[in-house]
């Protein structure tokens, strides 16, 4: 008997799957950088970074609905241009951009300790040790922290699910604080006041867009959560509502309660925001904790889906058959997890990959573009498939809300400095050639 992935999760855990990628340490520093283009008119670039997230993110509930499987994209564009090819260039970019993301925010994660142990526990004035400390200790934590989250993730999806449940609630609880301690703040500033105007706010939406990154790993857990067809979807939108609602009035409350350009000029910006209360100086201390936490859900959410997507991939063939094997006892994709973690940690092995975590971002986008677009013909040219959900708002069987989500893709991809799009397009080249590989039986 064939074994397959077990289906565990809820609604409940499905939103805080997104929940935990969504709302990751990213937010603990993104704030600051959004507030020197925004001023105090922050949350309007919040909201404009939610409704373009919302285009994309409701093309892929529709899908989601119609095709609930592992290795989401991959699937979509195969279903909607019949071209393995393409799809598997989609999924490649995805895999590529996953172990990258699990390698970032596992060094985020150890340069964050760092930090805490140098300022409250560790004597690390001394250079040998710093030295030592910044060449080595940096990676070790990283691989560790990422064999830990691969661990986890091999254990099952109900006990990854509860150890996620767990590390996201803390790090929203650090966003609900900075929310509490602003409220009695609220009303102090102009809300509208941009520094550089519309421009700067439109700037600061296009740089917050990546906050909301991470809803579509969603959509990559469908073979490992009841009812998909309904629940996959609900549980997309869910995650993205919810995140809005806490990054604005996250927003509201930074500014209330210091001035932006403090924001725009500290190096944690939050926990500066929280040491002006009556926190002092253990806002640093409660928020670096925090932080610590957001990065380990992130990490283990990255390698989660990651490994989904392979696992997908190569039960399609366009990987070795092997890493589509399932787990007796765990009922998980085990050696697609070992995979993506040790691949993880060779990227971690790089120690500075700040350039090329760039294409996390590009990547995502340059698959968002493609989902729209799918959806697009898909509406043209199987209009009779089933359609659980569908997206509002739709010209006869177009759906307006995709192509905006197409026109803003295209808009942010153009952003980009033109290396980075060169890089990505050699990413999407390598791919085709081990896709030839495997095709000519080069490599099995």
């Amino acid at each position: 008997m064939k074994l397959r992935l077990k289906r565990e999760l809820g609604l409940f855990e499905a939103v805080f799957y997104g929940l935990g990628v969504i709302i990751g340490a990213g937010i603990y520093v993104l704030i600051g950088e959004a507030s020197a283009l925004a001023g105090n008119a922050l949350w309007i670039s919040f909201l404009l970074g939610a409704i373009i997230s919302t285009f994309t993110g409701l093309s892929y509930a529709e899908l989601s609905a119609m095709y609930p499987k592992a290795a989401a994209e991959f699937v979509y564009v195969k279903k909607a241009y019949g071209s393995k090819l393409f799809a598997f260039l989609i999924g490649w970019l995805i895999l590529f951009t996953g172990v990258i993301s699990a390698a970032t925010v596992s060094l985020g994660f150890s340069k964050n300790l760092r930090g805490l142990s140098c300022e409250y526990f560790i004597d690390c004035s001394h250079y040998d040790f710093k030295k030592i400390f910044d060449t080595l200790t940096l990676v070790i934590i990283s691989a560790v922290l990422i064999a830990l989250m691969s661990f986890v993730n091999f254990a099952g999806i109900k006990e990854s699910s509860r150890f996620n449940i767990i590390f996201t609630s803390i790090e929203i609880f650090g966003l609900v604080l900075i929310i509490f301690l602003g409220l009695p703040k609220v009303g102090n500033v102009n809300y509208f006041q941009s520094p550089l105007g519309m421009p700067g706010i439109l700037s600061a939406a296009a740089l917050i867009f990546f906050a909301y990154i991470g809803f579509e790993d969603i959509v990559n857990i469908a073979e490992e959560t009841k009812s998909p067809k309904k629940n996959i979807p609900y549980a997309l939108i869910l995650a993205i509502v919810i995140a809005v609602i806490i990054y604005i009035l996250t927003a509201v409350a930074s500014v209330s309660l210091v001035d932006w350009k403090e924001l725009a000029s500290s190096d944690a910006p939050l926990a500066h925001a929280a040491s002006k209360t009556f926190l002092g100086g253990n806002a640093y201390v409660i928020l670096s904790f925090v932080t610590l936490f957001a990065t380990s859900s992130t990490v283990l959410i990255i390698l989660i889906v990651t490994s989904r997507m392979l696992y997908g991939m190569a039960r399609e063939n366009s990987f070795p058959a092997f890493l589509g094997r399932i787990h007796r006892r765990t009922k998980t994709p085990w050696l697609a997890i070992m995979a993506i973690g040790i691949i993880s940690i060779i990227f971690v092995l790089v120690g500075d990959i700040v350039v090329i975590a760039n294409l996390t971002s590009l990547g995502a986008l340059v698959s968002f573009l493609v989902i729209n677009l799918s959806l697009i013909w898909l509406r043209y040219t199987k209009p009779e498939l089933e359609r659980p959900f569908k997206v509002p708002i739709n010209i006869g069987n177009y759906p307006l809300l995709a192509f905006f989500g197409v026109f803003s893709c295209l808009f942010l991809i153009f952003q980009f400095e033109r290396i980075m799009l060169v890089a990505s397009l050699v990413v999407i080249a390598a791919g085709g050639v081990f896709y030839w590989l495997r095709r000519n039986k080069i490599i099995e």
